[in-house]
């Protein structure tokens, strides 16, 4: 009996032995999962992760996101890895089609062989598979083509790196550079694009790179001019919000799937690395403009009672108006949407989340235009007039 319940002992150490090795490369795989943002793309129903059908909408029509489940007859179930590895970082499909640059193949490019397979690995083992057929795109014919982006790509992708420091990497500059320009793809959303729809700069030796760019109706804006320091981006990553801004829009499901999910050293690292390629404004030190005059006073009706009539907002809860890159930059599209629509943080973790309402109801797009530039004027200094139909334009997009 003994030397039987020694064998058995023997065969479930030799099983955990075994199962260990691909607990560890799922884990691995998770958190490089959760380090590119797969799930907020990839997700429409939360109780079917990576089952594909969200919504796009690009200037050649509308995308739906695929379902990249371990399913074999609508996910990725029948990829090799090295297919697997090829749709990733060249954006290649198994059936030799070519996937629509929607999908940042061209930042994943940073992934090496030691990362795709935890990654595989993961999508295989540590997903479940989800029946899910494919939701059609709706995008004219005469756009939908793929042929030509051999073309694209032969222009304006890189090529896969052959090895990557991304586990091992023990530079945190190095490290917060390869999350952001890599599995991050900040990129994608804070690079203003060219005629081909290309990124403008894939790094940041690009002074376009992360410089801010216009994104389904949303200005994401410049990651080079951050007004906090690499804790307090890093804290912004983590939550949502820190001692003085807030996130909300689209940025807010990147932190909720994604960047809450980073280790704190990864985090910092992240804010290390933006800090250190800041770009100083051109603009003369902002001042509080007090020629400025409140229309209505609906500053004051609306504003002032959560951000105070000093626009000073109130400490890890309420955003400060002054330094708020919302408000101070060149394009005002996102603060428009705020005050129109509302703003609400993201879910986090530990956290709540904080609302502001909406006043597009109160207001109409005149008095909305003078409320966003007494805003703008008042505490960043901006001289430049939104008008009524700016603000019908913008809230009408998306």
């Amino acid at each position: 009996m003994k030397r039987q319940l020694g064998l058995a002992g023997l065969f479930l150490v030799s099983l955990q032995s075994y199962a260990s090795p691909n607990s560890d490369l799922i884990s691995q795989g998770e958190y490089l999962a959760r380090a590119a943002d797969c799930m907020a793309c990839h997700t429409q129903d939360s109780a079917k992760p990576y089952a594909g059908g969200v919504k796009f909408e690009l200037p050649i029509g509308t995308l739906y996101s695929t379902n990249i489940s371990p399913d074999k007859q609508h996910g990725i179930g029948d990829y090799s890895e090295a297919q697997f590895s090829r749709a990733v970082r060249e954006g290649v499909a198994k059936n030799g089609q070519r996937l629509y640059p929607a999908m940042p193949y061209n930042a994943y490019a940073k992934l090496s062989d030691q990362d795709i397979h935890p990654l595989y690995t993961y999508f295989m083992q540590g997903v479940k598979a989800v029946d899910q057929p494919n939701r059609d795109n709706d995008i004219p014919w005469y756009l939908a083509a793929r042929w030509p982006l051999r073309i694209w790509n032969a222009i304006n992708a890189p090529h896969p790196v052959d090895s990557s420091p991304s586990s091992e990497q023990s530079d945190p500059l190095k490290r917060g550079a390869w999350l952001v320009e890599g599995p991050g793809h900040c990129g994608a959303c804070h690079t203003p694009r060219g005629w081909m729809m290309q990124e403008k700069g894939l790094t940041a030796a690009s002074k376009s790179y992360l410089s801010g760019a216009e994104i389904e109706g949303w200005y994401a804006p410049s990651l080079r001019q951050l007004p906090y320091d690499a804790a307090q981006t890093a804290l912004i990553l983590k939550s949502g919000h820190n001692a003085t801004s807030a996130v909300t829009g689209p940025m807010s499901s990147v932190i909720t799937h994604s960047t809450q999910y980073l280790t704190d050293s990864d985090a910092q690292a992240i804010g290390l690395y933006l800090h250190s390629i800041r770009i100083e404004s051109n603009q003369q030190t902002l001042a509080l403009q007090v020629s400025m005059t409140d229309p209505d006073k609906n500053y004051l009706r609306y504003c002032s009672t959560c951000h105070g009539k000093e626009g000073q907002g109130t400490p890890n809860v309420i955003p400060s108006l002054h330094h708020n890159l919302l408000v101070t930059a060149d394009n005002p599209a996102s603060l428009i949407r705020v005050i129109a629509d509302g703003a609400k943080t993201p879910q986090t973790l530990g956290q709540f989340s904080w609302s502001m309402p909406g006043y597009h109801h109160t207001l109409d797009d005149q008095q909305l235009a003078e409320l966003t530039n007494y805003v703008r004027g008042r505490f960043a200094g901006k001289h430049d007039k939104v008008t009524a139909s700016q603000v019908s334009t913008i809230l009408s997009s998306h």
